[in-house]
């Protein structure tokens, strides 16, 4: 069984700690738990392992974040892959900062990230990874709150946090949606 994980960011030294770029820092946090380092793929950063005989593929697009949807096609295709055994790590500010539920499907609520591979994919049922990164921004102020990078407080909690959601991407790969989303949804 093959798995293709992609986590949502926008490429940059300018955008590394961004809440934006939550998805990106998590499969770093994967990657590295694996030992593993990206490296340049066709349209993203990439890089691979087997989990308990499952083989899974990690996908950073370079793309930036509003054509996502450009690079997640293309590694489905290229892997032969199907939409049920993707997974999309995402932030969402919906969500209080530290809060981790995955779905099975469902709106892209406004991410422009989600909205580029609804539309390039053939709609929204496949897996994601809602990261919250909180919603403390004044009106009008989204784009620079989700650009803007994590205080002390909160990139003090991130390592915990991310390898708790990195747990939640094996699991998936492994007893699937329906018990990680009961064993790990808040």
């Amino acid at each position: 069984m093959k798995y293709l994980i992609v986590g949502l960011g926008n490429p940059g030294a300018e955008y590394e700690l961004t809440r934006h770029n939550i998805g990106f820092l998590t499969l770093d946090r994967l990657a590295d738990q694996q030992g593993l380092q990206f490296q340049t793929g066709r349209l993203a950063e990439v890089c691979d392992f087997k989990h308990k005989g499952r083989s899974m593929h990690l996908v950073k697009p370079n793309t930036y974040m509003n054509l996502s949807g450009k690079s997640v096609n293309y590694w489905l295709q290229e892997l032969k892959i199907s939409k049920s055994n993707l997974l999309v790590v995402t932030d969402d500010i919906a969500l209080p900062f530290g809060k981790l539920r995955m779905r099975p499907k469902g709106s892209s609520a406004g991410h422009n990230g989600l909205k580029n591979i609804e539309s390039l994919t053939g709609g929204q049922d496949y897996a994601r990874l809602r990261f919250g990164v909180g919603n403390d921004f004044p009106k009008g102020r989204q784009v620079d709150f989700v650009l803007s990078s994590f205080p002390q407080e909160e990139l003090n909690e991130l390592p915990e946090l991310m390898d708790k959601a990195a747990e939640m991407v094996l699991s998936f790969a492994t007893v699937g949606i329906e018990r990680t989303m009961s064993q790990y949804n808040d």
